[in-house]
């Protein structure tokens, strides 16, 4: 590279879903060049809101020439990815998942970055992702070919994310050492539900708003109209009469389970959004006052997706599951945000290094000679 230069950071973004994580790089300045992903789901969300080419490719079935001709060999190349950690997450321990084909999605990742040799890696996920051997693999070989590597597991609250969201951030880089974006925000700054969903139309449950259609919420049977009524902001079913509790929950095991039909409050952020986060019973996805659970738009804003986000053409239906895996999935756009920043800034400074150490080489010029 030419240490003269001022680079410009051009990225590829794998596994990259509906787009929050390039709708953060985008907002930090990053030139994103294209994303990836089999879910054929993600095309009209990705491109209509981000106006950036979209790839409908397995990982394993993408030649690296057509990643690398999208490069611009003048510019930093990023290669940036949350592969889908369904296989590492705590919702799935004590299941089989050996023959999840997820698993060997971090190999096919770092035989992208073995082909590619970009200057910046990122990767997001789960934060039990870090307690197997695929994870340790894909470290491994990161360094082996000379990456500086740096991960931690972060909360996603102290990035000004309106919602509990821990994860695993990974950045690498050739170019120096590189460190995880640090905190913007603090427990007393947390943004809290009332923050960014307050001031939304309200909803009946099974209704949807006129000028919004994301903003539709579930239907609720009779029983759950009676449980969420009964429901109190932060509390759970243990505030229900007797025979509202399900029976699952009265077994002894059941009764730890309390974070299900329970309402957010209003003056927290809201709970890790998944990909069921529509349902009333999945988790505390309640409205703080409203008796229903949130709507799809609300989960949408809970990871800081801009409220005019599109996540369906509109000729087609909202499916309230398939928006959901949509948006439980993604990367927090904060986030996303927030990894961008820090790599401009490690570009700026490392490339800063890079100029002194070279002009510290170079010969004194004539006239200060002679002076």
């Amino acid at each position: 590279m030419d240490a003269w230069m001022v680079h410009e950071i051009d990225a590829i973004d794998l596994f990259c879903g509906a787009g929050g994580l390039t709708r953060g790089l985008l907002d930090a300045g990053i030139n994103v060049l294209g994303g990836v992903d089999c879910d054929p789901a993600c095309r009209y969300p990705y491109e209509k809101n981000n106006r950036i080419r979209f790839i409908e490719a397995n990982i394993e079935d993408v030649h690296p020439d057509e990643l690398r001709a999208m490069y611009d060999n003048g510019r930093v190349r990023l290669l940036a990815g949350c592969a889908p950690c369904q296989p590492f997450s705590k919702y799935s321990q004590g299941r089989d998942l050996s023959q999840d084909g997820k698993w060997g999605l971090l190999y096919h990742f770092s035989k992208l970055v073995k082909a590619l040799q970009p200057d910046l890696i990122t990767m997001e996920n789960v934060p039990e992702v870090v307690r197997h051997s695929v994870f340790d693999d894909f470290v491994g070989d990161l360094r082996k070919r000379g990456y500086h590597v740096h991960y931690q597991v972060m909360d996603c609250r102290l990035f000004g994310l309106p919602q509990s969201r821990q994860r695993m951030v990974l950045m690498a880089s050739r170019l120096g050492e590189i460190r995880v974006p640090e905190p913007t925000h603090n427990v007393a700054s947390f943004r809290t539900v009332r923050d960014v969903i307050g001031d939304l139309p309200p909803l009946k449950a099974g209704e949807q708003n006129s000028r919004d259609r994301l903003h539709v919420c579930s239907r609720l049977s009779e029983l759950n109209l009676r449980r969420i009524r009964q429901s109190v902001p932060g509390g759970s079913w243990k505030d229900w009469d007797p025979e509202l509790i399900a029976n699952c929950h009265q077994s002894e095991r059941g009764r730890t389970y309390r974070s299900v039909y329970g309402r957010m409050s209003w003056d927290e952020p809201a709970p890790t959004m998944t990909t069921q986060c529509f349902g009333f019973g999945n988790g505390r996805f309640g409205h703080p006052q409203q008796d229903r659970a949130i709507s799809l738009r609300e989960a949408a804003i809970f990871q800081s997706f801009p409220p005019e986000y599109e996540f369906v053409h509109p000729d087609s239906p909202v499916h309230m599951k398939a928006v959901g895996r949509l948006i439980g999935n993604a990367v927090p756009v904060t986030l996303g945000r927030a990894i961008g920043k820090t790599l401009i800034e490690h570009v700026c400074l490392t490339s800063s290094q890079i100029c002194q150490s070279y002009a510290s080489q170079c010969p004194k010029p004539l006239a200060a000679e002679h002076s």
